[in-house]
């Protein structure tokens, strides 16, 4: 029912899903995000002269290629980066590696984990175990191979991915005083964080919540892609410490969203995200796609 209302919604969906799938049959990048971005959002993709946040995403895409960001999206590699740069104990540890679902050795995982794959994106390759003996592990093992083939350089001509190695690792299990995990997503523009979202009830809902906040935490007025959670997520203990790492690991990038975890009063790295939705995911209001562009200073070809 919910495709079937998305597709009444926005009929032209349809061929946005037959792009991501047979994507390699468009060989030419900026050919293919014209026609990806149109049918998505409806408009024109404006690379010449870009000046709303979603066309100076896609514009990144095509011409900057700093060679770093390859391993700074692959969701193993980045945990060495990130200890270097902020420290250990913001890394959660890795419990274990594989290569293909069948190889998981199910009995030296703990009680609760979570499997996660090197090149996922939009959370797909996450499976959450909260009790071993309850875990589906044939599901797991199915979702996991599935997502072990996912590509988001033909899907969304995320370049970095090209030279992920996709793999499958096991994670402690982590838990916050809300009995989830949420998720803090800071957008940092030449390594100054100028807003973020909260993403809540992402374990319990099949859509979370997302909530936009300046870099003070006051709410803004606008939604992108998923529903405002109508009761507003606190401010967390430690904020102006998640601000100041997340600028930290942003110095160097014109511009990268840096996604955070608190517990306990501990903050954990999550994972870096150089092109947030893709680039084609409508503001509402619109006027925030431009507000926000002009945040984000291009850097010289």
């Amino acid at each position: 029912m919910n495709r079937l209302l998305k597709f009444l919604k926005n009929p032209l969906h349809v061929f946005v899903v037959l792009m991501r799938r047979y994507g390699s049959v468009i060989s030419n990048d900026e050919t293919y995000l014209r026609w990806y971005y149109a049918l998505s959002m409806h408009k024109r993709l404006n690379l010449v002269s870009p000046d709303t946040y979603n066309e100076k995403v896609n514009w990144l895409k095509l011409n900057d290629h700093n060679p770093l960001y390859t391993t700074l999206v692959d969701k193993l590699k980045v945990k060495e980066y990130v200890a270097e740069r902020i420290g250990a104990d913001h890394v959660i540890k890795t419990l274990a590696v594989w290569k293909r679902a069948e190889d998981i050795e199910w009995d030296m995982l703990p009680n609760r984990f979570v499997l996660k794959t090197t090149q996922g994106g939009g959370n797909i390759g996450v499976m959450i175990c909260r009790d071993k003996t309850k875990f589906d592990r044939g599901k797991a093992m199915a979702n996991m191979n599935a997502a072990l083939k996912q590509d988001l350089y033909l899907s969304s001509r995320e370049w970095p991915y090209k030279g992920v190695e996709p793999l499958i690792f096991a994670e402690e299990y982590m838990e916050d005083e809300h009995g989830e995990l949420r998720d803090y997503k800071f957008f940092c523009f030449d390594g100054k964080c100028k807003m973020l979202f909260v993403a809540t009830e992402r374990q319990t809902r099949k859509e979370p919540f997302f909530n936009f906040f300046d870099e003070n935490y006051s709410p803004l007025p606008f939604k992108q892609g998923h529903p405002l959670n109508p009761v507003l997520p606190e401010k967390p203990k430690g904020f102006q410490e998640m601000v100041r790492i997340a600028e930290r690991l942003s110095e160097g990038f014109p511009h990268v969203r840096v996604d955070l975890y608190t517990i306990n009063g501990q903050i954990y790295f999550g994972e870096y995200t150089f092109y947030h939705f893709g680039g084609v995911v409508p503001f509402e209001p619109a006027e925030w796609d431009r507000t926000i562009g002009s945040w984000l200073t291009l850097p010289q070809k």
